[in-house]
């Protein structure tokens, strides 16, 4: 099943059930005006959304074109945005930017942040900062989790999982390192985030979601060129059912809780990446390229994004068709 929010009608939007191929959509006032009250009531409304998505895929019902442009986040606004860093060959990147060690307790306990989840920015809205503040996208995997009791095991953290998304964890990584370094960890550096503009439930990923991660490769186009397609499924050292139960440890999760898997990264060999122009998978970040070049000339070659720059992230099924909609973000330069 798949859904998705129109900008109208509210902060929380009109929630909308998109059918499979992305053409057509219904808004479902009857069953829940906004995603957050279907996830509230999941139980009850779960399938009837169902009965509406089987309908619309049929052309059994009225619909309406779905613009992709007209949609906010999935849900504009969330009681929890937690993002995690599950592939551990993006960590050891930045880090290594940033010279700074990495501790032993990585590879066995998930690094997260709590990102501000009160305004998100649409999936075809403009990301606007200063240049100067070093913009960067990541793309990354998320989910959107039931209630989760504290204490729940990954498992059953896994099993509370509703829906999928795509994310672009915009950073602002010239602010990111005075910020880390006063202890308190990501704020200012870390501005609202775009969702893709269609959530989907596990089961519409078929024998691509399992073991609680989505196995395809996350495509990401900078100014209309490939940057990125590495394989979401591999080297993700936290799976999502681990990253849940990770924020579950010490409080219960409300239904609509969104939690990230981090950027998307694969090693290549004994490498840490390779670009596209080298014959690698590339990258969903231009933080892990920059650290490349740095490594292999001493200095980066590749700028952060400027204005008018625009990063697309996409994922495609096996068939080539797109999964979620895409993201794509245009860089609005202003002066601090």
């Amino acid at each position: 099943m798949k859904l998705a929010t129109l900008k109208h009608g509210g902060r929380d939007g009109t929630l909308v059930v998109v059918s499979r191929d992305l053409a057509r959509c219904r808004a479902v006032p009857a069953i829940a005006r906004s995603l957050q009250a279907a996830l509230d009531d999941w139980q009850s409304c779960e399938p009837q959304l169902r009965q509406v998505y089987e309908a619309l895929n049929s052309a059994a019902i009225e619909s309406q074109p779905f613009d992709q442009a007209a949609c906010h986040s999935p849900l504009p606004r969330a009681y929890q945005w937690a993002d995690g860093s599950a592939y551990i060959n993006h960590v050891e990147l930045v880090r290594r930017a940033r010279n700074a060690e990495m501790p032993p307790s990585f590879y066995t306990d998930p690094l997260m942040y709590q990102g501000g989840s009160d305004s998100f920015i649409g999936p075809r809205d403009a990301v606007v900062a200063d240049e100067r503040w070093g913009i960067d996208f990541e793309a990354e995997v998320t989910v959107v989790t039931g209630d989760v009791p504290m204490g729940a095991t990954p498992a059953d953290a896994a099993r509370a999982i509703r829906l999928v998304m795509l994310v672009n964890d915009v950073s602002l990584r010239n602010l990111i390192p005075n910020e880390l370094a006063k202890g308190f960890g990501f704020f200012q550096s870390k501005p609202a985030s775009a969702f893709s503009p269609v959530a989907v439930t596990p089961d519409e990923l078929g024998d691509a979601w399992r073991d609680a991660k989505l196995h395809l490769p996350l495509v990401v186009h900078l100014n209309g060129a490939l940057f990125g397609k590495p394989e979401a499924g591999v080297d993700m050292t936290f799976d999502f059912g681990q990253l849940v139960a990770h924020v579950a440890r010490t409080r219960e999760l409300e239904a609509g809780s969104v939690i990230g898997s981090g950027t998307v990264s694969n090693k290549q060999g004994d490498l840490w990446g390779s670009s596209i122009e080298h014959g690698g998978v590339g990258y969903c970040c231009l933080a892990e390229l920059r650290t490349y070049e740095t490594i292999e000339q001493g200095t980066p070659a590749t700028p952060f994004m400027r204005d008018g720059d625009v990063v697309r992230i996409e994922m495609f099924d096996r068939e080539g068709r797109s999964i979620f909609g895409a993201i794509e973000n245009r860089v609005t330069a202003v002066q601090s």
